[in-house]
C-alpha cells in the first residue's frame, strides 16, 4: 500500500510539473500583442518612393494595357471574337492602373505632390474615376475606417443588426438588395464608374475643384475613347471597351469589400474608436496567389496599407518580409474570401460581422 501511494503522489507530482512546464512554454511561444502606434512608427522606414522603380511600374502596365486594348478592338474589327478572351487580362491591368491611381492619391507614388496628382488626374480618365472627388472621399474613408459613427463616406454600407431591425421592411428589403453579390459585384460597380462618377456626388457643395474633376475626366476619357471610335467605330469599341472596364471595376469592389467586410472587423462608436486599433485590426490581409497580387498591385496587404497609407504598393511585401508577424493578422485566402460575401450585419453584441440567417437567430 506504501509504495502504491507513493507511486500515485510521485505521479501527481510529475503531472503538476508537465502542466507547469506546458503552461510556461506556450506563454514563451505565444506571439506578442501587436501595438499599433509603434508599428506605424516602424514602418516609415518603407515609406519613400523610388521614382525609377515608379516609373518601371507604370510603363510594365499603362503599355501592356493600351497594347491589349488595341489588338482587341483590331482582332474584333476584323471579325475575330476569340480575342474577346483577353479582355479578363485587360482589365486586370486596368485594375492595377487603378491601384496605381490610389498610390497617386495617397501621396506615395512619387515624391512630389504635383507629379502623383497629375499622374493620378491622367490615369482617372482612364479609369473613369474622377481623381481630385475619388482621393477626397477616400482620404475621408481611411480617416474613420471602422467607425460606426462616421459611416457612409467611400466605404460599403454597413448596418449594425439593431438598426437594420429597426428599419422598415421596405428598408430591410432594399438593404438585402445592395448587400446581394450580384449587385455588389455586378450592378453597383457598373452604376458606380459609369453613372455616379460622372458628377461630383457628396461633393456638390464643397467647392468648384470637384466639378472640374468630375467635368474634366469626361472630357478627357471622351477624347480618348475618340481614337477607337473612329478607327473601328461605336459597336466594336463598347464590346471592347465596356466588358474591360467592367471586369477592372468588379474586381476592384470585390477587394474593397474583403479588406473590411469580414468576421473579427473592427468596428466601434466615436467614444471608443482608436485609428491605429481601426486600421490594423479592421483590414484584412488577402493573400492572393502571386500572379493575382501583382494584378492587384498587392492592395491585398491591407492591415499594413491603412496603417501606414504612404507605403508605395511595391514595398508592401517587402514589409511582411521584414514584419512576417503580420502575415497571420486577418489573414485570408481568396476562396476563403469569397465566403465573407454572405456577411452583411455588425452584431455589437457579440462584436462580428453576421449573416442575414444569423442575424434573424439572434435575441430569439
Amino acid at each position: 500500500m506504501t509504495n502504491s501511494a507513493e507511486v500515485i503522489d510521485g505521479l501527481r507530482v510529475n503531472t503538476a510539473k508537465l502542466q507547469k512546464h506546458a503552461i510556461g512554454s506556450f506563454k514563451n511561444t505565444a506571439p506578442a500583442p501587436i501595438d499599433p502606434r509603434q508599428l506605424m512608427r516602424d514602418l516609415q522606414a518603407f515609406r519613400d518612393p523610388q521614382p525609377s522603380r515608379s516609373g518601371w511600374e507604370l510603363g510594365i502596365t499603362l503599355l501592356p494595357f493600351l497594347a491589349l486594348f488595341a489588338l482587341i478592338a483590331i482582332a474584333v474589327e476584323a471579325g475575330y471574337f476569340a480575342a474577346l478572351a483577353a479582355t479578363p487580362l485587360a482589365g486586370m491591368f486596368l485594375l492595377r492602373l487603378f491601384i496605381i491611381q490610389h498610390d497617386c492619391g495617397h501621396g506615395a507614388f512619387l515624391p512630389s505632390r504635383a507629379g502623383n496628382d497629375w499622374i493620378g488626374r491622367a490615369l482617372g480618365a482612364l479609369t473613369l474615376t474622377p481623381y481630385d472627388c475619388w482621393r477626397h472621399s477616400h482620404a475621408r474613408h481611411h480617416a474613420a475606417t471602422g467607425n460606426l459613427d462616421a459611416r457612409g463616406i467611400g466605404d460599403v454600407d454597413t448596418l449594425t443588426v439593431r438598426e437594420y431591425r429597426d428599419r422598415t421592411r421596405l428598408g430591410r428589403f432594399f438593404y438585402r438588395l445592395y448587400r446581394h453579390p450580384v449587385v455588389l459585384l455586378g450592378f453597383g460597380p457598373a452604376y458606380l464608374f459609369l453613372v455616379r462618377h460622372r458628377l461630383p456626388i457628396g461633393l456638390m457643395k464643397e467647392g468648384r475643384t470637384y466639378w472640374y474633376s468630375a467635368i474634366l475626366t469626361n472630357l478627357v476619357t471622351a477624347l480618348l475613347l475618340a481614337i477607337p471610335l473612329y478607327f473601328v467605330g461605336f459597336g466594336v469599341t463598347a464590346l471592347v471597351f465596356f466588358p474591360v472596364l467592367l471586369i477592372a471595376a468588379s474586381m476592384g469592389v470585390w477587394l474593397f469589400y474583403v479588406q473590411h467586410q469580414f468576421p473579427e472587423a473592427h468596428w466601434e462608436y466615436a467614444a471608443d474608436w482608436s485609428f491605429h486599433d481601426a486600421a490594423l485590426h479592421g483590414s484584412s490581409h488577402l493573400d492572393l496567389p502571386p500572379v493575382l497580387a501583382w494584378f492587384a498591385g498587392y492592395i491585398g496587404i491591407h492591415h499594413v496599407h491603412h496603417l501606414a497609407s504612404r507605403i508605395p504598393f511595391y514595398r508592401l511585401p517587402e514589409v511582411l518580409e521584414k514584419h512576417p508577424h503580420l502575415r497571420d493578422l486577418n489573414r485570408f485566402t481568396a476562396l476563403q474570401a469569397c465566403g465573407t460575401l454572405r456577411l452583411a450585419l455588425w452584431d455589437e453584441d457579440q462584436r462580428e460581422m453576421v449573416s442575414f440567417r444569423k442575424a434573424s437567430r439572434i435575441g430569439r
